[in-house]
């Protein structure tokens, strides 16, 4: 989130499309409705199911699942034609006004992909996806916005195809509804009006996952909403963590504090440094990811401490490394286990039987494999996968290693929410029987491996061995005792590891051992060590500013700037000084984040987006500071499927071509899979209706924790499938009835709710109905097999192609009555 929960009630304006907080994220429709309690907010809902949510909204729109670009682009063009974007911030802040090579082409002009599209690698070539640039090597500027190279004019262009009628046609959406929406949107493109926008999986499990976020970045960019109270682009996550496992590097292409892993290429720590520190050229830029190297060496220090030396590259050769190209993201480690290349795998607190996409592929995968290690609270899905629905023990080799953990109230550590707040929290009682916390299972899976390593060296012994290890008292062998996750804590945050006589930062001496301040003291000779940059002031000499409870309120926004510890130096709102105008004046006075003040020269507010002064000073600086330009990028030239979103079709849809490009019907640049496990089907009368996937407030994600809870349980006992009543009158289902639901890749039964909830739609002159499955269920638990099984049988394993999240929100099945 680039804002927080409490920081919804400060909008005008709502937008949730690709969520459900009224069902998922609690605390966020609290303060969604605080806002329209409060502030008269308006909340507008966007969803192809009349949700929960959507039952206190303002206004309800219905569209077809996989359609989200065609609504937004609509709102781009919308705002655009009608003047109603913010011209001073988007001139000022974001790229807009930035010339682009004459070269670059748009999917008009080639009939579907951008300049550049290679078929055969599926992939593009970016060279004309780039800026003219002048004698000084920085971007040619229009900001009068009106050269036909300009970033603001190609958008203009871009979109000009998405018409009300041509939106409502492929959406399904009704045109009233539509245009009733934009207007509630597009009234926020001025200082005194803000709109937030709350998203989940609704938006992300997509093949257009990331460019459907992206558009709507463009949206709040050209309204002047991004910085601002009340405004941003807000992720609700699916965990309480989940912010805070991507914050720590658990995603295959990034250490900790999104720094990116190293590939075979990055032959050594300057290779590294040099390829990933971004440079520019812009005098008003902070650039700050130009502070990696300090990054990088920190956090060497950290996983070596006195091992890692300049000398030695800082023991940068320790880090594995990917080969180039290499993808090892869910799908691909699926089917590369599918296809025998993988030995071993730990399925750690995660249930990937029933949580991936097209799960007999998921099982059969696990088939294959030499062993597996399942750490979790129950035997799941997983774990016991080779007794399960299909399988053959007696043919299956796979030796299954089950080591039952903690739960959380069981552990003290940290959490860091969507709203980027890490928060400690204790542990209540001591863990059940044998169980262990996490860190201590992974204590003496270290200790052990060490061990052996020692004794019988290997290939590359180095990086175990001379592993940092030191989180809490050792026994008389060397080993530790117990994890001291306080420790763990202060090494995440960083310390020093000599005297430094002067900081030439803040000009103060510290010593060695002493807890490093804040990320800015970070430095890149080996005199600092640090887990995570982005955690640094997180557990200072001061003590553990995550387990703080203040409730002290000075804006008046909500932001609590006491309250536990937000990443980046516990900054709020990110990007703050986008919301303020070039002199340092608050955009909106009765709203404002930071503001100049000129008598001390210093803002005020919430923690500065940088400390330097205001755009139109001297010294002034762009606000969107981890972007080389300064600025807020509207042409994402960083995205693998082109700079500006566009709409394709999903992967499975009920159409032969894409209704704006008839050459290419799917994202042309998505990893498309060719094993017998990945079937997939279009317009096939066989599968006629568009299946989608969502979660329900009893479960929990494949609910091994929530189907162990008796009334839980009682409340929401088994699957079930969702349809409308004019197709449960054409199939002859009533509520109650058992069906059996099919896709191209699995079968299973669910129990039929019919329901108003959901409509048929007219879409393209063909009424397109849809089949809603929660995915919380698995065969393992209710062990008499009452609660069904999970609907991700259904979906199939294909990807975003910048994240390769699954896509599980639109997919083509039928449904009978059993």
């Amino acid at each position: 989130m680039t804002n927080q929960y409490q920081d919804l009630k400060n909008a005008d304006v709502i937008l949730v499309m690709g969520g459900n907080p009224a069902e998922n994220h609690p605390i966020a429709m609290k303060w969604i409705m605080r806002a329209k309690e409060q502030r008269g907010a308006k909340l507008v809902v966007v969803d192809p199911k009349f949700t929960r949510t959507a039952s206190k909204a303002d206004l309800y729109v219905p569209i077809r699942s996989g359609t989200d670009i065609v609504f937004l682009g609509g709102l781009v063009k919308y705002i655009i034609d009608n003047n109603l974007y913010f011209k001073d911030y988007v001139v000022n802040y974001t790229d807009a006004s930035y010339l682009v090579d004459p070269n670059f082409k748009l999917p008009d002009d080639l009939d579907g992909v951008f300049s550049g599209y290679d078929e055969k690698k599926r992939a593009y070539d970016k060279s004309t996806w780039k800026f003219q640039l002048d004698e000084n090597g920085l971007p040619k500027k229009d900001p009068t916005l009106q050269n036909p190279n300009c970033v603001f004019q190609l958008l203009k262009k871009h979109y000009s195809r998405y018409t009300i009628d041509t939106v409502s046609k492929i959406t399904g959406a009704p045109k009233d509804k539509i245009e009733e929406c934009y207007k509630i949107l597009a009234s926020t493109g001025k200082p005194d009006r803000v709109m937030t926008e709350c998203y989940a999986m609704g938006w992300t499990q997509h093949t257009v996952g990331a460019q459907n976020i992206r558009t709507m970045a463009i949206i709040q960019m050209l309204l002047g909403n991004v910085g601002m109270a009340g405004g941003g682009i807000n992720a609700l996550r699916g965990e309480s963590n989940v912010q805070g496992s991507t914050d720590y590097g658990l995603l295959f292409h990034i250490l900790t504090g999104y720094n990116p892993t190293p590939v075979a290429s990055d032959v050594d720590l300057k290779t590294y440094i040099e390829k990933y520190t971004p440079k520019t050229k812009e005098p008003k830029s902070v650039n700050w990811w130009s502070n990696r190297p300090k990054y990088i060496v920190s956090y060497l220090k950290a996983m070596y401490g006195d091992k890692a030396t300049k000398e030695n590259d800082f023991c940068y050769s320790y880090l594995p490394k990917r080969d180039d190209g290499q993808n090892c993201s869910w799908l691909m480690i699926f089917d590369q286990m599918y296809k025998g290349k993988i030995k071993g795998f730990f399925a750690w607190g995660q249930n990937p039987a029933c949580s991936g996409a097209n799960s007999n592929k998921t099982r059969k995968a696990l088939a294959k494999l030499e062993w597996l290690v399942c750490v979790n609270l129950w035997d799941n899905e997983t774990a016991s996968f080779w007794r399960g629905p299909g399988m053959d023990p007696k043919k299956i080799k796979t030796e299954v290693f089950m080591l039952p953990c903690a739960s959380s109230v069981e552990k003290e550590g940290s959490i860091t929410n969507s709203g980027r707040i890490a928060q400690w929290r204790y542990k209540a009682v001591e863990p059940y029987g044998k169980t262990m916390p996490d860190a201590e299972i992974m204590n003496e899976l270290y200790w052990r491996v060490k061990k052996l390593y020692e004794k019988e060296k290997g290939a590359f012994p180095e990086p175990i061995i001379n592993l940092s290890w030191d989180y809490g008292e050792k026994d008389k062998n060397g080993k530790i005792k117990h994890i001291d996750i306080h420790k763990v804590a202060k090494e995440i945050n960083g310390y020093f590891t000599t005297d430094i006589p002067e900081h030439p930062v803040d000009k103060k001496s510290y010593k060695k051992g002493q807890q490093v301040p804040s990320f800015v003291l970070l430095r890149d000779d080996g005199s600092t060590a640090c887990g995570n940059w982005l955690y640094s002031g997180s557990y200072t000499d001061a003590g553990n500013m995550m387990a703080r409870r203040g409730k002290e309120d000075p804006t008046g926004l909500g932001l609590y700037p006491n309250w536990a510890w937000c990443w980046p130096v516990n900054r709020r709102i990110l990007y703050n000084r986008a919301s303020v105008d070039p002199q340092g004046n608050p955009w909106d006075p009765k709203r404002a984040v930071i503001k100049w003040d000129a008598a001390n020269k210093k803002w005020v507010g919430d923690v500065p987006d940088g400390p330097a002064p205001p755009l139109a000073m001297e010294g002034g600086k762009l606000p969107f500071i981890m972007k080389p330009l300064g600025v807020g990028a509207i042409f994402g030239a960083g995205m693998a499927d082109g700079p500006f979103p566009t709409h394709y079709e999903p992967l499975e849809c009920p159409f032969q071509e894409n209704p704006l490009y008839k050459k290419h019907r799917i994202n042309p640049t998505v990893k498309l899979f060719d094993t017998d496990a990945d079937a997939f089907v279009f317009c096939d009368n066989r599968y006629p209706y568009v299946g989608t996937t969502y979660r329900v407030t009893e479960h929990w994600q494949t609910g091994v924790m929530t189907r162990h809870t008796d009334w839980l349980r009682e409340l929401e006992p088994q699957i079930f499938a969702e349809i409308d009543p004019v197709l449960a009158k054409e199939k002859g289902i009533k509520s109650g009835d058992k069906v059996i639901v099919s896709s191209a890749r699995g079968k299973l039964w669910a129990i039929a709710i019919v329901t108003p909830r959901l409509q048929p739609m007219k879409v393209l002159g063909q009424t397109i109905h849809i089949v809603g499955l929660p995915w919380h269920y698995g065969w393992r638990f209710p062990e008499d097999g009452s609660g069904g099984d999970s609907a991700n049988l259904l979906t199939p394993s294909i990807g975003d192609p910048n994240t390769m999240i699954p896509e599980s929100k639109a997919f083509m099945v039928n449904i009978e009555k059993a």
